[in-house]
């Protein structure tokens, strides 16, 4: 899926956001940083602490899942909505290291009324995929 980094514009996020993800309001959370290709592909470089390993070396398979499912709600976020996990698959290719740079990448594949089906990715590099979610969001709406 890797898009080209030509063209990659910042997602502005809200001072105040505790988002576990990418809250910069939340001391303890991931602070991740997501950007947009010119093909509405959001992507996000990090390098994720030791502090949230699983096996040593290696980030944890719930931390994994949540750089997945922040992916692509991010996805569903670029488009000026906001939505919810429904449903999360996530297929663990290679384990994930820690302290080592990653890249993240994550897009709508379907649309549905209220419903959006996302994908994403996790790579170690332009060609090791070591991780891919596909999700169902479903948006939600002012009372």
């Amino acid at each position: 899926m890797m898009v080209r980094d030509e063209k990659l514009t910042p997602l502005a996020h809200g001072a105040h956001n505790r988002c576990f993800g990418c809250g910069p309001a939340n001391p303890g959370g991931l602070h991740l940083e997501f950007l947009l290709s010119d093909d509405n592909t959001v992507v996000c470089r990090a390098t994720i602490p030791d502090i949230f390993e699983g096996h040593p070396g290696y980030l944890h398979g719930g931390i994994i899942a949540t750089l997945l499912d922040e992916t692509m709600s991010k996805a569903v976020r670029v488009r000026g909505l906001t939505a919810m996990t429904r449903h999360i698959e996530i297929d663990y290719r290679r384990p994930v290291p820690s302290g080592a740079p990653i890249r993240m990448e994550g897009r709508v594949v379907h649309d549905e009324g209220r419903k959006h089906w996302v994908e994403a990715w996790i790579f170690a590099d332009k060609e090791t995929a070591l991780a891919h979610g596909k999700g169902l969001f479903v948006e939600v709406r002012p009372r």
